[in-house]
């Protein structure tokens, strides 16, 4: 007999509202663990979820012959659980650094975790059934609008208050906490008369040590998380941030010249070396800037690199720098070295910083430039691949001024050439007319841009008679750039990067997961 069955009823559903919360909570970990260190997130995200759910299907057909003992096994899934799902994303980013490791053990990490959510509904039914019996279809009715509400919750609370509090070593963990009270409590409280004190005994036992075990792995998490890192990257780290959007680490090296070498990683990507960075943004820059450029409108390029160039040009009146990343600028205004790099580019009163997301803003952006600087990271997932579509360089066309010139970082044409070549063909069928070229910066390799206006004819490249005193660009070395050797000329059959087949994303992965 259990006493005072409705709130009995009502602790067990609360128990069915947070296991749904927890569940959704460790889906969305792995999907993010994969975005960070893999990229893809289409592929992560479809892989996740689909093994989960199968897996889940699983747990619910193993739970049947449980149902007898549903307390206990229930009190022993949400170990199970608190055990796997807390530490998963601390046992994956060790694995992925030291092993070299992910996919293969996120997978069987997803199933594990998809069959012990899979044995909790089952279990849970069961127990409520014991409580006050009820209809099939009711009780059924009443578990899943619970079990629904708690995953709407886990959601919103995942990227709202668990990453921005505990990130996503510990937050999994104290998810993990999460799971193994509602166990206890479970069998300490709403079923306490009908489980015997061995059993009580034992189980609490077991919680106290899983519990346990995740209170060491939250203290140590930071310390854990700090020499994975570094394993991923062959300098010393000098700074290292996790923000909404992405990964940020900085390292710090002597280069072969005897100098030191700044590294700036987005999501362990290489966007610049201080040692050859000027040979990147002399050539972003200074051919987009060759006709007018009184208004200059930069997208992207938060570590004020391109901006320095930018500013050399004392008729530059007006520079609007969109970024998404708010710790993207504060890098380039607050940290010491990268300032250093930069020339303090965020200090002049001409520059105007919008923290907004390009695409978006782009959409109701108001006015004209006279040149604009696009260098978003390489297109890797759906939310950078936006960024180099067709329907993204339509959008720039409304904002450009009659004899403006853009130029697009667009790759690499020698590791990478069905990539740069879709990203030119996709600025082509904006409407505007192109010229790549490309140039050599050593720790890159070979790297690529196309330059492009609204001229019925490919833009020349040429400098401006204003040109400031360059370390590498010349007019001979961008005259040069434009020549393609044979094996790296455009595909007859290119396609288009459209927001509907985001192509380029299977074109990156097909040819960089070998280099």
């Amino acid at each position: 007999m259990i006493p005072r069955p409705r709130l009995a009823r009502f602790l067990l559903l609360l128990t069915v509202f947070l296991c749904a919360a927890c569940g959704l909570v460790y889906e969305l970990a792995l999907v993010a663990l994969g975005g960070y260190l893999i990229g893809n997130t289409v592929f992560q995200t479809s892989l996740v979820l689909s093994v989960m759910v199968f897996a889940m299907g699983v747990g619910s057909l193993a739970a049947k012959p449980l149902r007898a003992r549903a307390v206990g096994a229930f009190a022993l899934v949400e170990g199970l659980l608190a055990l796997v799902g807390g530490l998963s994303v601390l046992l994956l980013y060790v694995l992925f650094a030291w092993v070299g490791i992910y996919t293969e053990a996120m997978t069987v990490v997803a199933f594990v975790v998809g069959v012990l959510i899979g044995a909790e509904i089952p279990l849970l039914m069961t127990m409520l059934q014991r409580i006050r019996r009820q209809e099939a279809g009711g009780a059924v009715a009443d578990m899943f609008a619970v079990d629904y509400l708690g995953a709407l919750v886990g959601g919103l609370c995942f990227p709202l208050l668990l990453l921005p509090t505990f990130g996503q070593l510990r937050g999994a963990l104290v998810v993990g906490a999460v799971n193994a009270t509602v166990g206890m409590a479970v069998v300490l409280w709403i079923f306490r008369r009908q489980t015997r004190r061995f059993v009580r005994t034992g189980l609490l036992a077991t919680m106290a040590v899983i519990l346990a075990l995740l209170g060491g792995a939250y203290v140590f998490a930071e310390d854990i998380e700090v020499t994975a890192r570094q394993r991923l990257y062959r300098d010393p780290i000098l700074l290292a941030e996790r923000t909404p959007y992405q990964e940020i680490v900085v390292t710090r090296s002597f280069a072969f010249t005897g100098g030191r070498d700044l590294r700036l990683f987005l999501n362990g990507d290489l966007q610049f070396s201080s040692v050859d960075e000027y040979r990147y943004h002399e050539a972003l820059t200074h051919p987009a800037l060759a006709g007018p450029h009184r208004r200059v409108l930069v997208l992207g390029g938060g570590d004020g690199l391109a901006l320095r160039e930018i500013l050399r040009y004392p008729d530059v009146e007006d520079v609007t720098l969109v970024e998404m990343d708010p710790a993207m600028t504060d890098l380039g205004t607050g940290f010491g070295p990268l300032r250093e790099l930069n020339d303090g580019a965020f200090d002049d009163p001409r520059v105007n910083v919008v923290h907004d997301d390009a695409f978006n803003w782009l959409r109701d952006a108001e006015g004209s430039w006279d040149a604009v600087l696009i260098d978003f990271p390489d297109p890797e997932d759906t939310a950078t691949a936006k960024l180099y579509s067709v329907e993204f360089y339509s959008m720039l066309t409304r904002v450009l001024a009659p004899d403006a010139r853009v130029v697009v970082q667009s790759g690499s044409p020698f590791f990478a050439p069905n990539s740069f070549w879709s990203i030119q063909t996709s600025i082509a069928e904006a409407g505007l007319a192109t010229t790549p070229y490309q140039v050599d910066v050593p720790s890159f390799g070979n790297w690529g841009f196309v330059l492009a206006s609204l001229d019925d004819t490919p833009p020349p490249l040429e400098l401006s008679p204003a040109v400031p005193p360059l370390r590498y660009l010349s007019p001979e070395v961008l005259t040069a750039s434009a020549v393609f050797p044979p094996d790296r000329q455009r595909p007859t059959d290119i396609r288009a990067n459209t927001l509907m087949e985001p192509v380029i994303i299977d074109y990156g992965r097909d040819e960089w997961q070998y280099n």
